[in-house]
């Protein structure tokens, strides 16, 4: 083989690795670009648009929606949006001032139409934005975003349409499943105390009562009242364990685990799905592992001898009572002969 041969198959292997290299690029720029203020809805939509989307999350896993600071590249990612996808119900407070600065002409869609907000307890006007953590409402999440993709892009509504049918089985038997196995718990041990109140609608569709330190957001100040209500909860019901969470400081729970001896029942994740090497890298996969996480810690059976000790010590009280009147009166007794003689 000449020198001219091999220099012109380099040039024509050149060539066709550029060719490869532009068609990829133009692939890759003519997916429509999703962009979620959260990785747990990042999953959803990736789930659903396949390999027809191109779907990112400002805010980053493990970070916390609630206390999140954009930066300037998540202010460019906006901008290059087509569509963005929010959860509303005061999750993020920063997205509107993110959204208008980043000049983005996308869509934005709030994926949480058509859920029953549960109403904050403390704050008026303002609702716990953590629907996401009852299946059911998950299902109408997933609709939501499906119907955004296919009005984004309408060309595909077929294949969106059909990810969406599987999708939404998945969480229907989910749904049943995590139902199953919560009323499995002992009822007086259907008790779940976590970081901050992120929980609620979980508690309210499988039917265990749920206790936080914070209040739906995790910027709220911690009170001492709040540490006096929890410890009088754990006493009174004689919960087994408590929980922290993956996106909040779990120096308030481990400190209540300590001063009323008992365990942390594991780690639950709840603004944040986890990282791919985690035991819950999706939506489903999130809400499987924090339901088997909690149905075994509070599955545990509780320990009883602090209860069967009591009787004793009362009987030890009676004894000493029953000693003390007997040698009172023996006194008095031995006073009597004395003054006699």
């Amino acid at each position: 083989m000449t020198k001219a041969t091999i220099v012109h198959q380099i040039k024509i292997y050149g060539l066709a690795v550029l060719f490869l290299g532009s068609a990829a690029a133009l692939y890759s720029q003519d997916k429509p670009l999703v962009v979620s203020t959260a990785s747990i809805f990042s999953d959803m939509a990736e789930v659903i648009g396949g390999n027809l989307v191109e779907v990112q999350s400002i805010v980053p896993i493990g970070g916390d929606p609630h206390i999140y600071e954009p930066t300037p590249a998540n202010a460019q990612l906006v901008n290059k949006a087509d569509l963005v996808i929010m959860n509303g119900l005061t999750f993020e407070g920063w997205l509107n001032e993110l959204v208008e600065n980043s000049g983005t002409k996308a869509s934005v869609k709030l994926i949480t139409e058509g859920i029953n907000p549960i109403s904050s307890e403390k704050y008026q006007n303002s609702s716990d934005p953590h629907a996401w953590m009852d299946a059911k409402n998950g299902l109408i999440y997933i609709e939501n975003i499906k119907n955004a993709l296919i009005e984004l892009d309408p060309d595909h509504e077929q294949e969106y349409t059909f990810n969406y049918e599987l999708y939404k089985q998945q969480i229907e038997d989910l749904d049943q499943e995590i139902e199953t196995q919560i009323n499995s718990i002992p009822a007086p041990q259907r008790i779940l105390i976590t970081s901050h109140d992120a929980f609620r609608y979980y508690g309210q569709r499988y039917g265990i009562k749920v206790e936080a330190v914070l209040g739906t957001s995790t910027d709220a100040e911690v009170q001492t009242s709040d540490m006096v209500r929890l410890n009088k909860v754990i006493k009174s019901s004689k919960v087994p364990a408590v929980f922290i969470e993956t996106t909040v400081n779990p120096k308030l729970l481990q400190q209540l685990a300590n001063d009323n001896d008992i365990e942390i029942g594991g780690l639950l994740y709840s603004d944040s799905i986890g990282d791919k090497e985690s035991p819950a890298p999706t939506y489903l996969d999130m809400l499987r592992y924090n339901t088997k996480t909690i149905v075994e810690a509070l599955s545990r059976e509780l320990d009883l001898t602090a209860e069967k000790e009591e009787p004793s010590s009362m009987s030890n009280y009676i004894l000493y009572g029953v000693l003390g009147v007997l040698l009172v009166g023996g006194f008095l007794l031995l006073y009597r002969r004395l003054n006699q003689v």
